[in-house]
Parts: structure tokens; C-alpha cells; sequence
């Protein structure tokens, strides 16, 4: 397998890893955005959010939650971002799942442009009866 995360997780290439558990692998991210940027990474190849079996994303989460606390605490942030590109179109350049945890401060003057839209006439509750249709029972 072409993937780097992989080659780091069987420790063929190297990488500054701040956590390792039995199921997950947090490095620093190789080209942060601010530093201290982490990476937090399923050791299971999974290409995307959907497709990680759900006790790896359970541990995803509860290694990404320790590793917030880890920067929060030790680089004193006033903030940080938590997010996953899924599919090309969303940013996504290494296709293993993966989250980043992401340092913020008040003047790193890093902003989310978006461009909000609205529903009109009746789309909203056609949009959610859509999504609910295809989201099984409990």
C-alpha cells in the first residue's frame, strides 16, 4: 500500500508522535497551520469518515479529546478547531481518515468564509424528511 499514514503507523517513516494506542496514532501535522497542529489517525486504513468501524471512531475521538487537552494545556490556546476533509472536493489530500486538531489564538487571523444560504417555502422539511428516510431506527 501508497500510503503515508500507513508507512507511518508501521513506523517506516518517521513523524513526531505525540499519542500511540493499539487502535490510533496522533503525529504532528508535517505542514501545520498554526504549530502544534495534530493529526489523529485511525491505524486501520479506512479512506474516509464513513468508512471507519465504529470502535476506531469511538477511540478516534477519545485520542483526539486527549490530544485537544494536551495543546490547550501546554501551548496555553485560546481556542482550537477540530475538523476532517472527506472526498477531494472537501480538501481531503490523504485519503486515511484522519481528524486534526488545530491550535487557535485571538490574532492568527484565520477566518471560515461562508456563505450562508436559507430554505425557502418548504425545502427545509423536504430536505429533512430526505436525510431522515435514509438514517435507519435505533
Amino acid at each position: 500500500m501508497d500510503c503515508i499514514f500507513c508507512k507511518i503507523i508501521g513506523h517506516a517513516l518517521p513523524a513526531e508522535i505525540l499519542f500511540e494506542s493499539e487502535r490510533v496514532i496522533s503525529i504532528l501535522d508535517i505542514n501545520p497551520i498554526h504549530h502544534g497542529h495534530a493529526l489523529v489517525i485511525p491505524k486501520a486504513h479506512c479512506t474516509d469518515f464513513l468508512s471507519v468501524p465504529e470502535g476506531d471512531l469511538q477511540e478516534v475521538l477519545r485520542v483526539t479529546q486527549i490530544v485537544a487537552r494536551a495543546l490547550v494545556g501546554s501551548l496555553r490556546l485560546d481556542g482550537f478547531n477540530i475538523f476532517s476533509n472527506n472526498g477531494r472536493i472537501a480538501g481531503q489530500s490523504v485519503f486515511h481518515f484522519h481528524m486534526h486538531v488545530t491550535p487557535r489564538y485571538a490574532d492568527d487571523d484565520i477566518r471560515f468564509v461562508l456563505k450562508l444560504k436559507s430554505y425557502s417555502g418548504g425545502t427545509m422539511a423536504d430536505y429533512a424528511r430526505r436525510i431522515r428516510e435514509r438514517i435507519p431506527s435505533p
